[in-house]
């Protein structure tokens, strides 16, 4: 039995991000960052598909609500450290790219890729998820009762 569970929350949070990434947006940034590191393929990029779960009114019970091609793909630093990614859609350069990314964060130039990449996609999200609640939000009706005088 285990005394604690590591703590893997920021890797999900960085991993979510570049999966969730425009398509080359994660190469070009990570490519205005730094130079790009040798690697070996542990996994080449490969597109299959997952099947997407929901739950109704995102509390109930789960239902299957269709698939989602991804691409994912697994790497090794030369100095040992691993990097994987599972992106949404076909991109195998995306893939690469997302994998690099999540290596690299395994090791010293965590805060320059902090910096570089993950705080402006993080941004970028940010400022989508506004919109679209603002698109949202543009939309919605209030619906009010009057209470009329006693008779």
């Amino acid at each position: 039995m285990k005394d604690h569970a590591p703590d893997h929350s920021p890797r999900q949070a960085w991993m979510g991000l570049l999966a969730k990434a425009g398509p080359g947006r994660v190469a070009a940034l990570l490519d205005d960052t730094c130079a790009r590191p040798g690697f070996d393929w542990l996994r080449r990029p490969e597109t299959g598909s997952v099947m997407v779960r929901g739950r109704t009114g995102g509390t109930g019970a789960p239902f299957n609500l269709g698939e989602m091609t991804v691409t994912r793909c697994a790497l090794r630093l030369p100095c040992g450290t691993v990097g994987h990614a599972y992106i949404q859609g076909r991109s195998k350069p995306d893939a690469e790219a997302a994998a690099l990314v999540d290596a690299l964060m395994q090791t010293d130039r965590a805060p320059a890729l902090q910096a570089g990449v993950l705080d402006p996609l993080r941004a970028e999200a940010e400022t989508a998820r506004t919109s679209r609640a603002a698109r949202a939000a543009a939309t919605k009706v209030d619906f009010f009762t009057m209470v009329r005088g006693e008779d």
